[in-house]
């Protein structure tokens, strides 16, 4: 089953919190993305404490596009996140993370750049619960999506049947039905809900074109 999950990209927990509100009649998860200004030239919200206490009905999916994860792991072991995405390139300690993950009762998700060779993935299918793949280089929200990776969608599709593959970076109706068509199950949009006049308006035109 295809999902939308909208991306939460800013630089403070106030606005974090009122985007989080905006969706939470129309979706399921949100989607909070955490930049250190090393792994990327973009700096955002990046403050795990902030989460603690937080209360939300969605499930909160962080991805860490920061460098060397490992070192700041456990602060974002907390409630209420219910999966965690780092990045394949910016550690050495990947089944290290997958395990403290995973031993929190969390999923984890790892993720690409857009000209990272699909092939990286491989060592971790049947490992992580999500693998995702970036259409954009990681930082600021309203990137162009690139379709080169629609041509790793297929490929990682073909090779596996049952994995989750999460597309994340320039996702509109443009793009959205093609990336499911080449075997996507989430689709991660931020511009093309948060800009738009209406956000249950402009979540459900995403969901139609994914049926």
């Amino acid at each position: 089953m295809a999902e939308i999950i909208p991306s939460i990209n800013v630089s403070d927990f106030e606005e974090l919190k009122k985007r989080i509100k905006k969706i939470e009649p129309y979706a399921k998860w949100a989607h909070l993305d955490v930049s250190d200004g090393v792994f990327t030239k973009h700096v955002s919200w990046h403050e795990p404490k902030d989460l603690v206490g937080f209360k939300t009905k969605l499930k909160l999916e962080v991805h860490l596009m920061v460098q060397n994860p490992e070192k700041e792991i456990e602060e974002w072991l907390i409630e209420p996140v219910s999966r965690i995405i780092f990045h394949q390139e910016a550690t050495k300690d990947h089944q290290l993370l997958i395990n403290k993950i995973h031993e929190v009762k969390k999923e984890v998700g790892i993720a690409i750049k857009p000209d990272t060779p699909w092939l990286k993935l491989f060592p971790y299918l049947g490992k992580v619960e999500v693998l995702e793949l970036l259409a954009v280089s990681p930082g600021p929200s309203g990137q162009e999506f690139s379709d080169e990776i629609l041509h790793k969608i297929g490929h990682i599709r073909s090779l596996c049947k049952s994995c989750i593959i999460e597309v994340d970076g320039g996702v509109n109706k443009r793009v959205a039905a093609r990336c499911i068509k080449e075997g996507a199950n989430l689709l991660v949009a931020g511009k093309a809900i948060f800009e738009a006049k209406n956000i249950k308006k402009a979540i459900e035109e995403l969901s139609d074109k994914i049926k």
